[in-house]
């Protein structure tokens, strides 16, 4: 089992994904429920309808996770086939289903419930903590939506999560299963290896002009230039806002009054202190070590050393260096900047304890002038009441761009936005992408590269691309992936082939090897000349085997030894590897191994009660499809 879902991880993320988990920050199911119902559904789930629109946005969605999920170079044309569309459509018949089964059963989720999920959101929280309400707005901007919208969208995403959640925190599984799967997971086996190499075959291989023709026709894809366009983008941030904001210098200068302090530089005094901890007799032994230094002020830094409870300052004689008032605790701090340079008192009582403090320098503070930092008030100020008017825009912002799509021009006008241009992008941020730039936004390509924004020439809808930026971009000039002619990649179809020949040849070999193998019913360790040493491996440690003959070798019985199998590596050639010994953990082994695997069976579990039970919804619930409106068939596959 455990190798099963290693082996199709990403499949299995992408269909629990759609099935199961909400994806309220970029998406929301709720928020298409008030949509035209003008508009030709997909399907129909109970009393629910599925829109052409909604569709589209989670066609959208899932590929920007995916991209998230596994980075920026997925092939996202791999999610746009006939079987992809299907399972997106189950997805959303399944939240459909999990929705009307949910209100069935009167689920309610707490307005507190939808108050921590939103706040749990990455990224709405300021550097102090506080929850970034400009922020907030602009992010329920971006998605077209209000705060009640979008709050109303979470709960609808929390309302399909809840009963998944619910069946998947109640899975179980036997002990004596677990032991099982355990000991699957942990056996190991002893083999050895006889690999062909594709390389040792490559020199017998002469293609001909027509092989390399045919080649060349029919995997055309391979020598296709990939598919570009020439982009406009604007992008309405704090900082475009701030750079319009007049401020008048009254107002600079009660700012200034108000945060003088925070524009020079403070005070700081240094000094020694001899520390008594806290305790009964504190006070007393500190008013001794006092009286001794009245006598002889010169003693203080050897007292420090022998009768200090500061260690860390006691070494130095109680020295503390330079500090300022803020950096020490309010009892100490107030004494040491109101004493004289070299004045000696105490004792001082702290949280810590009776200190004998004495003065040893002092750095008068200075204060710069309303002049000297005039350009950073002016930044500051503009900055503030930007953030206050950022919200406001970036909702006028979107809605713009949604209903003057022929053209980014009214926005940059109206916002007094440059309009960049830049040629050959991709569906993938190239590699020296600036950070924080536009164009290395996933989401943003995926917008440009859309069947909508391509087909009818539209711009893109407003999207978020870094904290406190949104953009909008639109295609000028798009060029669809062409194949290269032969002439040019003639070379690199030659090495194609011939690493395909090879690999033929190769595998032809193997086989050959492996038939005569196994008709001499070889005994272990004899009859098998040209195999590698015994080597151990297991399903976590293969020790060197291809992952494909690692599977092989976990599929062959271990009853009757030895046995041979053999694996085609493609290109690579073939190997032949014989099972000489299958090592099961011992019961004290399997006991140890156990407790590590409970969270990841408990995972497995949950995964698939939660799959089961979806399925189980989706069985009982009146559901109506129209595949061939989203360019499958009526025979695809429906899971």
């Amino acid at each position: 089992m455990f190798e099963s879902i290693r082996k199709h991880q990403r499949i299995l993320q992408f269909i629990l994904l759609i099935l199961i988990l909400p994806a309220f920050v970029f998406f929301g199911i709720s928020g298409y429920e008030g949509m035209l119902s003008g508009d030709r559904g997909v399907a129909k789930v109970g009393g629910r309808e599925i829109l052409q629109p909604e569709f589209d946005a989670a066609q959208r969605q899932q590929i920007d996770q995916l991209r998230q999920m596994l980075g920026d170079g997925v092939d996202t044309k791999m999610f746009d086939t006939p079987e992809a569309r299907s399972e997106i459509l189950e997805g959303l018949i399944a939240q459909k289903a999990i929705a009307e089964q949910a209100s069935a059963r009167s689920v309610v989720i707490t307005d507190e419930r939808v108050r921590q999920t939103i706040l749990g959101i990455p990224g709405l929280k300021r550097e102090d903590g506080g929850f970034d309400d400009a922020r907030y707005k602009a992010l329920v901007a971006s998605r077209g939506l209000t705060p009640a919208g979008f709050e109303a969208m979470v709960r609808g995403d929390l309302l399909v999560q809840a009963l998944p959640d619910a069946v998947s925190a109640s899975a179980f599984m036997p002990k004596s299963v677990r032991e099982r799967l355990v000991a699957l997971q942990e056996e190991r086996r002893e083999v050895r290896e006889q690999r062909f190499a594709a390389a040792d075959f490559a020199a017998r291989v002469q293609p001909t002009d027509a092989q390399l023709a045919a080649y060349h026709e029919a995997n055309g894809r391979v020598f296709e230039t990939p598919e570009s366009a020439k982009v406009e983008v604007v992008v309405l941030s704090r900082d475009a806002i701030a750079a319009q904001i007049a401020v008048s210098p009254d107002d600079l200068k009660t700012y200034y009054e108000q945060n003088k302090a925070r524009y020079g530089t403070p005070e700081e005094r240094r000094a020694s202190h001899i520390l008594v901890k806290s305790g009964p007799d504190a006070k007393a032994k500190a008013e001794q070590l006092l009286a001794q230094l009245k006598g002889d002020p010169s003693k203080f830094a050897a007292l420090a050393k022998s009768s200090s409870d500061d260690p860390g300052s006691a070494a130095q004689g109680g020295d503390l260096g330079f500090f300022a008032r803020s950096s020490m605790v309010k009892p100490f701090a107030d004494a040491a900047f109101d004493m004289k340079q070299d004045e000696i008192r105490g004792p001082v009582e702290s949280e810590f304890g009776q200190h004998i403090i004495r003065l040893t320098g002092i750095k008068p503070g200075a204060e710069k002038t309303f002049e000297q930092v005039r350009g950073e008030l002016e930044r500051e100020v503009k900055l503030q009441q930007a953030g206050a008017k950022y919200a406001e825009a970036a909702q006028a912002f979107t809605d713009m761009v949604y209903e003057q799509s022929e053209s980014l021009k009214p926005v940059a006008d109206k916002w007094k936005l440059e309009i960049r241009t830049a040629d050959n992008v991709g569906r993938v941020p190239a590699p020296d992408a600036a950070r924080g730039s536009p164009l290395a936004s996933p989401r943003l390509l995926g917008a440009l590269f859309g069947d909508e924004v391509l087909r009818n020439k539209r711009n893109t809808e407003a999207i978020e691309v870094a904290p406190g930026q949104l953009a909008a971009a639109r295609v000028v000039e798009y060029r669809a992936p062409q194949r290269r002619p032969l002439e040019a990649v003639k070379d690199e179809v030659r090495k194609l082939v011939i690493a395909e020949e090879a690999g033929k040849l190769a595998r032809a070999a193997g086989e050959a090897r492996l038939a005569e193998l196994k008709a001499a019913k070889a005994e272990a360790g004899k009859g098998a000349e040209g195999f590698s040493t015994v080597r151990t491996v297991s399903r976590n440690a293969p020790a060197g085997l291809a992952q494909s003959a690692l599977e092989a070798v976990f599929r062959m019985p271990g009853e009757s030894l030895p046995a041979f199998t053999g694996v085609d590596l493609g290109t690579q050639g073939y190997t032949i590897v014989e099972l000489v010994r299958t090592l099961t953990p011992t019961p004290q082994e399997l006991a140890q191994k156990l407790g590590a695997y409970d969270s990841q069976i408990e995972r497995v579990a949950a995964q698939q009660d939660a799959g089961v039970y979806v399925e189980s919804i989706k069985a009982r619930t009146k559901i109506v499809r129209h595949p061939e409106r989203i360019g499958t068939k009526a025979d695809a596959k429906q899971p």
